[in-house]
């Protein structure tokens, strides 16, 4: 807003229409400055208001309306039509003009037929009035209810071909002069209109002059002014200003307490808007009121800054909490043994962590710098630390992995010059430990230890399979010996259980010495035969070992002399049961009966002991 005053003269040209005839206009239009408003004129009886003029064939049109360059500045109409100064005589100024038929009652007035061309006025004279009024291109507005105003063309039509001379129209009456005149002056601006009477202009007043003033306890200022207006419309134009002002200002407030998107920021920018205006004010109203609408605002914005504060503050505290936790399982990650350390899953898992944190910086609140700076600097040490733990972990091992596979190239030489060997039983054994080395050596890399292990078991193959065929050969001739030694365990087989030791060990004797001769068997048969004896074995040597403790002399005298003892302890024992049972003792009975069948049965199982060695 701005304290300019409104000029309606200043938006649109006032259009003076050139001369009717064709002919050049006059030269210099001089704008109308004598002209005084009339209390009163009362229209002519013989003349009708003109409610439009319509050309006619015999009238040529207007050529061109060219506005009044040299008009500076054009005052407000006013309600009052104005009279025009009479600076020249009237019949001069219609002097070779033709005389023309008054137009009916009830009818307009016909427009001036084939005009002549007007005269150069003299010095110091008005120009010549013409038939044609002059065309104002203004929004229209209201006239006085008095009279109708007179419609004029909104725009010039191109000019037709001349048409032939006809009668001079008459010269207009003082009246009709005025009307036209009225309708060349510019109208005022239209005032902003609202439906409603603004209250706020209570607090302003309008000067002589025209000036407005806005009154704010004992001191007033001045906020403009708006000419052509009455002082009670200008009242309320600048009520109205501070009326939309204040609408501003309650709405912000409004805003405040139910829109929480509304951020401190915005808001204070808006209310350094409305402050602003309250510096030089350009409206009229209650600016006390307004100041502290705008105060209470201000203390509004100032706790939602302090909400948004606090809220930040938590947001930050949440974000720190969660990136400090992706900082401790980066931490833990590179804090894991090397050697128990799953590379590539946790490498995997730490790249995840990354791109946690690139989201959280990107999704989240920004952390302030220090908090940001140190969580990083951890994250990144503990990056840096796996890494170097992953690059020297690897460099060991591929030391190790060079080591084992040169250790491996060994083996498979020595491998493959024993693949040809034909002494079945030794070669064979050494395969066994070139094994045992093999797996002592460590891996490769997965590449070389592939390639190594099948030359490895390339050679090993080769000669087990030759040893396989051998042996299969053998197989088919050992057959019979099978065959032999089926019935051999079968004969020994019979000799359990053992009754005569004596005679089956004589009898187990010689199937072990045919056992013998019978030679080797098929080697898928040579377990199963094997364990078949050993179980005869086995049970013969049983019963061999059961004899001889049974006739040992010394484990016999053991077993007599518990025996003896057993049976003097029952001995003493029925004695002093018989003498309880003599004196009553009930408990001493008791007693007495308890360690007698202890001792009885001990002595029952020394006596079968005894036995075995009879």
């Amino acid at each position: 807003m701005s304290n300019e005053t409104p000029t309606p003269d200043a938006t649109e040209p006032v259009d003076v229409p050139a001369a009717v005839d064709g002919t050049e206009p006059a030269g210099t239009v001089e704008p109308i400055e004598a002209v005084e408003p009339v209390e009163s004129v009362q229209p002519t009886e013989a003349v009708e208001p003109v409610e439009s003029v319509q050309p006619t064939d015999a009238v040529e049109a207007v050529e061109a309306v060219e506005p009044v360059e040299a008009v500076d500045s054009v005052e407000p109409a006013v309600e009052e039509p104005p009279a025009v100064e009479e600076t020249a005589d009237p019949p001069a100024a219609a002097e070779d003009q033709a005389p023309a038929e008054e137009p009916a009652a009830g009818e307009a007035p016909a427009a001036a037929e084939d005009e002549a061309p007007a005269e150069e006025p003299a010095a110091g004279e008005a120009p010549a009035a013409t038939e044609e009024p002059v065309v104002v291109h203004e929004p229209a507005v209201d006239e006085p209810a008095a009279s109708e105003p007179v419609q004029a063309d909104s725009a010039p039509a191109e000019a037709p071909a001349p048409a032939p001379a006809a009668p001079r129209p008459v010269a207009p009456s003082p009246a009709a002069l005025a009307k036209r005149i009225a309708a060349v002056r510019p109208a005022a601006a239209p005032l902003p209109t609202t439906p409603d009477h603004s209250e706020s202009a209570r607090f302003g007043r309008v000067a002589e002059d025209g000036t407005v003033f806005v009154v704010s306890g004992e001191e007033e200022r001045a906020v403009g002014s708006y000419p052509g207006a009455s002082p009670e419309e200008a009242l309320q134009y600048f009520a109205r200003k501070y009326d939309e002002v204040f609408a501003m200002a309650e709405l912000l407030e409004q805003r405040l307490k139910s829109s929480p998107e509304l951020t401190a920021k915005d808001a204070a920018e808006q209310l350094a808007h409305l402050a602003e205006q309250m510096t030089e004010p350009a409206f009229v109203g209650d600016l006390e009121a307004l100041q502290r609408k705008l105060d209470g605002i201000a203390t509004a914005i100032e706790t939602r800054r302090e909400e948004e504060t606090a809220q930040r503050a938590a947001a930050k505290a949440a974000a720190a909490s969660e990136r400090e936790a992706l900082v401790a399982r980066a931490e833990a990650i590179a804090a894991q043994d090397p050697a128990k350390v799953q590379w590539k899953r946790s490498g995997e898992e730490l790249r995840a962590i990354f791109e946690e944190w690139k989201a959280h910086q990107r999704s989240s609140v920004k952390l302030d710098k220090p908090v940001e700076t140190e969580l990083w600097q951890r994250f990144s040490a503990a990056r840096t630390a796996f890494d170097k733990a992953r690059r020297a972990h690897f460099a060991e091992l591929e030391t190790v992995q060079a080591e084992a596979k040169a250790l491996k190239e060994r083996l498979v030489k020595e491998a493959e010059q024993l693949a040809t060997s034909k002494d079945w039983g030794p070669t064979a054994r050494e395969f066994k430990r070139l094994m045992d080395r093999w797996r002592a050596a460590g891996r490769a890399g997965r590449a070389d230890d592939d390639a190594l292990w099948n030359r490895f078991k390339a050679a090993q193959d080769a000669f087990f399979n030759a040893k396989d065929e051998v042996a299969a050969a053998q197989d088919q001739e050992f057959q019979a010996n099978l065959a032999v030694k089926e019935e051999l365990i079968a004969e020994a087989n019979a000799l359990l259980p053992i009754t005569d030791l004596a005679a089956t060990k004589n009898a187990l004797r010689s199937i072990q010495e045919r056992w013998e001769k019978a030679g080797k068997v098929p080697r898928s048969d040579i377990e199963r035969t094997e364990k078949a004896l050993r179980r005869v074995e086995q049970a013969v040597r049983e019963a061999e070992d059961k004899k001889w403790s049974s006739s040992n002399p010394e484990a016999r005298a053991r077993a007599q002399s518990l025996v003896d003892q057993l049976e003097k302890a029952v001995a003493g024992l029925e004695q002093d049961l018989a003498a309880a049972r003599e004196k009553g003792n009930d408990k001493k009975i008791k007693e007495a009966e308890a360690a007698l069948q202890a001792r009885q049965a001990w002595l029952d199982q020394a006596r079968a002991g005894l036995a075995e060695f009879s």
